[in-house]
């Protein structure tokens, strides 16, 4: 990997073990446009911390593969997976979400989706 692609990674991956932490610790705030109220639920709280630590670990593993020089394909694989998943869940779950939110989870969670393809794409050459 290049050094110009292992900085676009680890940047990539920073940036998601970032979003994992906070939603570790102000699900509610970070989640409020996706569920609306439900997100200040205690209930709520759990999967959202759950999803949380899923980024952080995930991409952390990611990283710490990355300065060693390991492959990070598969990681960042893993990522595209949940990504996808958080958008099927949204789509099942849509008729006790806000108005908008449908449409706003497919924007970020696919865009984030499409950043860690492009990503592992330089990561391969």
């Amino acid at each position: 990997m290049s050094p110009a692609s292992r900085n676009a990674v680890l940047v990539v991956l920073t940036l998601r073990v970032s979003y994992g932490v906070a939603l570790i610790a102000v699900p509610a705030r970070l989640t409020r446009r996706w569920l609306g109220s439900a997100a200040a639920e205690p209930a709520a709280q759990v999967a959202l911390r759950g999803l949380g630590a899923r980024e952080v670990a995930l991409h952390g593993l990611a990283i710490a593969a990355a300065l060693r020089g390991a492959p990070v394909r598969p990681y960042l694989a893993a990522s595209i997976a949940g990504d996808l998943a958080d958008i099927g869940a949204t789509l099942a779950g849509r008729r006790g979400l806000p108005e908008g939110s449908v449409p706003a989870t497919v924007v970020v969670a696919g865009g984030s989706a499409l950043i860690s393809a492009a990503v592992a794409r330089a990561a391969h050459r």
